[in-house]
């Protein structure tokens, strides 16, 4: 039986070798992995590879020689033991469209594709469908909260949002939202990849919005800006990557608008980072193709500067509480200065860089 072996960063000759045999396959060597799988031959020629990053697999190729020999079956099957390790339920895979149907018999499930680029699939067959129907229940328990009613002339509306942490500026923009539409849709981003953890930028967007009766919160889930979807948006910039993450990442808004019947998202503008301004021009071409509007809106400025939750790391880095307050609404500030942030505080003061997402 060939046995796989982990490829460690600091293996050079063999990470050059994984990278030319992805590279016959027309694959470039993902740099968002965090652990690269090999079978060697008896000489030591690595003849199959297969990688994760976090919940996903990817990069497979196996040598043209050695194809029928059930190289890539056994490099899957090892990969998700390391997932099952890792407690890792829900895997999800990027590959070529004409592998699909190989990962199809191996247990997995088309999502979504990139034309002619990539597909994205999952191992659980009603993954994607159990979170449609958690947004629509959640939109559901909310309108009858609200005692609100939509017709097919209500105006419906989408926004999503890191929030790391809650800003002035992001408040802005969801009041520009509420007021233009009958219902919002707020996804907030729920992968906890940030410096602010989840149930932090949620109890503070909460209470962002309590004075916008139509701002449906919910948690944005793997299929909507995840390090399964989108992983290049908590990474360093990367444009390649970003484009197709970002088309992948837009086919599922789609699908999820499709159900939620949302026909506008709202975007602020993008100054400052690279990869959020690709995902920005992307959406503008794309959404329409898709019967959504995309509003872009100016972001909101202070003393000549747009708002960034960025700067707000900064100035928590650099301890300008004074130029803080003028970025964040009330309720942020006053938790940022509290002892429940104390340890947000320590992470922010040891991360070198906090202008990143």
């Amino acid at each position: 039986m060939s046995k796989v072996t982990k490829i460690f960063p600091s293996d050079t000759r063999a990470l050059a070798e994984v990278s030319a045999l992805l590279e016959q396959e027309g694959i470039r060597l993902d740099r968002n992995l965090d652990y690269i799988s090999a079978i060697r031959d008896d000489d030591y020629h690595i003849i199959a590879t297969g990688s994760m990053f976090h919940n996903t697999l990817r990069c497979f190729a196996v040598d043209h020689r050695h194809r029928g020999e059930g190289l890539l079956n056994t490099i899957v099957s090892h990969l998700m033991e390391q997932q099952l390790l890792r407690g890792n339920l829900e895997v999800f895979l990027y590959t070529k469209p004409a592998s699909a149907r190989f990962f199809h018999d191996l247990g997995f499930y088309e999502i979504a594709h990139v034309e002619g680029r990539l597909v994205f699939m999952e191992n659980q067959p009603q993954g994607f469908s159990r979170c449609l129907q958690r947004f629509q229940d959640e939109t559901a328990a909310f309108l009858k909260d609200k005692k609100q009613t939509l017709d097919d002339s209500s105006r419906t509306a989408a926004i999503v949002m890191n929030a790391n942490p809650f800003t002035l500026g992001h408040r802005s923009l969801i009041e520009r939202a509420s007021r233009e539409n009958d219902l919002v849709h707020l996804f907030l981003v729920s992968e906890d990849a940030s410096l602010f953890p989840f149930a932090v930028r949620q109890k503070l967007v909460m209470a962002g919005i309590e004075e916008f009766p139509n701002v449906c919160l919910h948690a944005s889930g793997p299929y909507i800006i995840s390090n399964a979807t989108f992983p290049s948006y908590f990474l360093p910039d990367d444009d390649t990557a970003s484009i197709g993450h970002a088309e992948l990442d837009l086919t599922l808004f789609g699908k999820i608008a499709a159900v939620l019947g949302i026909r506008r998202r709202y975007v602020g503008e993008e100054p400052f980072s690279q990869v959020t301004d690709c995902y920005n021009q992307i959406m503008r071409e794309k959404l329409p193709a898709l019967g959504i509007e995309c509003c872009v809106v100016p972001r909101l400025a202070v003393n000549g500067r747009a708002v960034s939750a960025s700067d707000v790391r900064q100035c928590i880095k650099d301890g300008d509480w004074e130029h803080l307050q003028a970025l964040v609404p009330p309720a942020t500030y006053d938790w940022l200065k509290s002892g429940d942030a104390a340890g947000v505080r320590r992470r922010i003061a040891a991360t070198p860089d906090v202008r990143h997402h």
